[in-house]
């Protein structure tokens, strides 16, 4: 049965969460949530309504992408973003909370008390080892994994985590998010608001156009400031582990200090194609991010090589270059005369620096569909910082990669 799907507008700069008077306490150890009653509010609340009394999930805006949140802690809210996606149901979902206190109740319900937590003196409920990764990185775009103690009664619905021993967690850093969460007072389990399978959304129309007449209700924030998923950080081994790279770089966390100046990046072995692999996060065994297009990632190629590559394509595929239609997606080198030969070509600029790329990738492989091209050939980039992540998305996005020593 189809839904009616309302779309909100809400306004960041109405939301304001008030500091803690101790200086010593992390910004949000409790969510002090201040907002003026107006439509912004009143939106917030609508949904915060849907989250505690029913299971139907809600899109909202986080700095990464939109996000289709229901309770955690309830298996058939839980179940109800798997249905809406049409997401495999081997595949965990991330955990957001708005503050650490949410974090500590509901962890405290399915472990025993012990000593010195992260913000409280008496308990000892978040692994000391993410410290330094909570004050730097939170509210933000890091998911943390955590142990579950008592499988008796977990945290988390099992569904979340399907039945495994840990669960990722993140404090968003969007108002909105942040504010749903601080009002409804309900953890959510949220991955991309979009159709398993297809590219992230980065705005409010992506996740209308993938699930309009699945959900009640959409919260429009505006475009994402960061644009790619939450790295996810395993601190529970030795050394850690980066098991999803995203919105915090590898040396961002390895500039933490301590153990992770070892964290290491997780390779994926032939293990995760296998269908009993059940992966521990997001991100480790399925193809994601796809548009309808066939995706050519290029590592290394100039122009002239990429275009030889499409030429072989095209022939296989017995496709006359002026009947095919191309999309190119350039970032640091490539250049649109190079190109000029096809004439149906959309040519989109992603941008130079690595924070332009990644708000701007998810958003023009959308637009490349709209437009229904048969091939998309994308100028990769080097593997640091925020590369790591681009290559990780476009690595799943792409139908065919390509690559060689990178280009000087």
């Amino acid at each position: 049965m189809s839904t009616q799907t309302r779309i909100r507008t809400v306004d960041s700069s109405l939301i304001k969460f008030r500091k803690p008077e101790d200086s010593n306490e992390h910004p949000f150890d409790k969510a002090r949530l201040l907002i003026e009653p107006s439509d912004t509010l009143s939106a917030l609340q609508e949904a915060a309504e849907l989250l505690k009394n029913t299971n139907e999930p809600v899109a909202f805006p986080t700095e990464t992408v939109y996000g289709l949140g229901a309770d955690a802690r309830k298996t058939d809210a839980a179940y109800s973003i798997y249905r809406t996606k049409n997401r495999p149901a081997d595949n965990p979902l991330i955990v957001h909370i708005a503050s650490l206190d949410q974090l500590r109740r509901l962890i405290s319900k399915s472990q025993p008390l012990k000593s010195k937590d992260i913000g409280s003196p008496n308990e000892s409920l978040i692994p000391q080892v993410y410290q330094p990764l909570i004050d730097r990185f939170w509210p933000g775009p890091l998911s943390i994994l955590l142990p579950i103690e008592n499988h008796e009664h977990p945290p988390v619905s099992p569904i979340v985590t399907v039945n495994q021993p840990t669960f990722a967690v993140r404090m968003p850093q969007h108002p909105v998010a942040l504010a749903l969460i601080a009002l409804s007072d309900v953890p959510l389990a949220a991955p991309s608001a979009n159709a398993s399978t297809r590219p992230s959304p980065t705005q409010a129309k992506h996740v209308y156009n993938d699930l309009q007449g699945k959900i009640p209700l959409i919260l429009d924030g505006g475009p994402c400031g960061v644009g790619l998923e939450s790295t996810v950080v395993n601190g529970l081994c030795d050394p850690p582990v980066v098991l999803r790279p995203g919105g915090v770089s590898l040396e961002q966390i390895q500039n933490c200090g301590g153990v992770w100046v070892n964290t290491q990046v997780y390779k994926p072995t032939s293990v995760n194609t296998e269908k009993n692999y059940i992966p521990q996060t997001p991100g480790m065994k399925y193809r994601h991010y796809s548009p309808t297009a066939k995706v050519m990632l290029f590592s290394g190629y100039k122009e002239c090589e990429a275009m030889d590559c499409l030429y072989d394509q095209l022939k296989k595929q017995n496709m006359d270059k002026d009947e095919a239609r191309i999309g190119v997606l350039c970032s640091k080198k490539w250049k649109r005369g190079v190109f000029g030969e096809f004439s149906n070509l959309t040519f989109l600029d992603l941008g130079e620096e690595g924070s332009e790329i990644t708000k701007n990738l998810f958003a023009h492989l959308r637009e490349l569909d709209l437009k229904g091209v048969d091939f998309v050939l994308v100028e990769g980039v080097a593997e640091d910082n925020e590369g790591l992540a681009i290559m990780n998305r476009l690595s799943k996005a792409a139908s065919m990669v390509f690559t060689k020593d990178f280009l000087n």
